[in-house]
Parts: C-alpha cells; sequence; structure tokens
C-alpha cells in the first residue's frame, strides 16, 4: 500500500512540462523551416537555442533528483523520461543543422509531411507527461500514448516511402544527404514512442 500523505517534490511536474513545451516550439520551427525553405540557418540557429534550453532543463531536474529523497515517482522512470525527452529535442536540433549544413536544397513534400507527424506527436508528448501530475486521469494520458504509438507507425511508413522515392530518381549524393535528415525526423518519433512507454509504465505503477 503506497502512503499518500508523504510529501514529495513537486517541482519536478513543472519541469517536465517546461521540457515538453520547449520540444513543440523546436518542432514547429522545424515544420516553419521545412515549410519555408529560405532562412534555413536562421531558424536552426532558433532551434539550437531551445535545444540549449533543453539542456538547462534536463540537468535541473538531473541536479534535483539526485538531491530530492522523495520523488513523485521512482527515481530511474524520472531518469529515462528526462533523458528521452532531451534527446527528442535533440534530434530536432540535429535535422535542422544537418539541413543547414549539408546544404540540401528544398525540403520535398515527404518530408514535410514527416515533420508535421512529428510536430503532432510532441504535442501528444506534451499532453501526456503534462498528465502525469494527476493520475486520476489515467486513461486520459494512456489515450494519448495510444496516439504517439500510431504516429510514430505513420511516421516509419512515410520514412520507408520517402527514402525509396528519392533513391529511385536516382541522384545518390541528393538522397544520402537527406537520408540522414530524415532519420533524424524517424529517431525523434522514435523517442516519443519510447517516452509514451515510459509514461505508460508509470502510470500502470501509481494507479
Amino acid at each position: 500500500m503506497r502512503l499518500k500523505f508523504i510529501p514529495r517534490e513537486e517541482r519536478f511536474f513543472e519541469l517536465f512540462e517546461d521540457a515538453a513545451e520547449n520540444i513543440v516550439k523546436g518542432a514547429e520551427l522545424l515544420l516553419k523551416l521545412v515549410n519555408n525553405g529560405h532562412d534555413i540557418s536562421q531558424l536552426a540557429d532558433e532551434i539550437e537555442n531551445i535545444e540549449h534550453e533543453g539542456d538547462i532543463t534536463t540537468h535541473e531536474i538531473f541536479d534535483r533528483l539526485n538531491h530530492t529523497f522523495i520523488t513523485p515517482f521512482d527515481h530511474e522512470d524520472i531518469h529515462e523520461l528526462t533523458g528521452h525527452l532531451d534527446d527528442i529535442i535533440d534530434f530536432i536540433e540535429a535535422a535542422a543543422d544537418h539541413m543547414s549544413l549539408y546544404e540540401a536544397g528544398e525540403p520535398t513534400p515527404e518530408m514535410i509531411k514527416l515533420v508535421e507527424i512529428l510536430l503532432d506527436a510532441v504535442k501528444a508528448v506534451q499532453k501526456a507527461v503534462g498528465g502525469l501530475k494527476d493520475m486520476k486521469n489515467a486513461r486520459r494520458i494512456l489515450d494519448y500514448c495510444i496516439e504517439i504509438h500510431r504516429l510514430e507507425n505513420e511516421g516509419d511508413t512515410q520514412h520507408r516511402l520517402a527514402l525509396a522515392k528519392m533513391f529511385k530518381a536516382g541522384d545518390a549524393m541528393h538522397a544520402l544527404k537527406w537520408k540522414g535528415i530524415y532519420d533524424d525526423v524517424e529517431s525523434g518519433l522514435d523517442k516519443c514512442e519510447e517516452v509514451a512507454a515510459i509514461v505508460e509504465s508509470i502510470v500502470v505503477k501509481h494507479t
């Protein structure tokens, strides 16, 4: 039987929400970047700044975790959740950076679609993570996790189709540049799914 009267450090929930909000901002800027096709370097710099903000939040969570005895849920779960949230913004930043560095050219409609899927996924991550402060909404949290899994599957299909189309076009160098960028976005989606799995585990343990 869990002891519900023991005080716990609530600041973790605020920091999780800050991290998730930061990821959404990064994904929104990445979508702006691929839709725009111009100002790539400037937008990539803005995303890099957001990634740095994410690092600050991550470090604060880890520092707090190392100095807090009673946490909202298991130390291991907090550590994993924080790490995977940080990974998502890292891959968003990597995609933007590689677009700028590789001078990859005009984003394809397939890339735009994949980033739209990523944005939908990180918005669902934001809702799922935000729900952790009130486990009475367990069913709603799990529904967001199911949606994240669905979006990851959709992104995986989009990723494969886009790469096949590029390599069939015959420009191997162009295809290789874009493959790295597609892989960054797809890796971001994979991390969203890993966040969903951790959130599901937390909900099961605490309801």
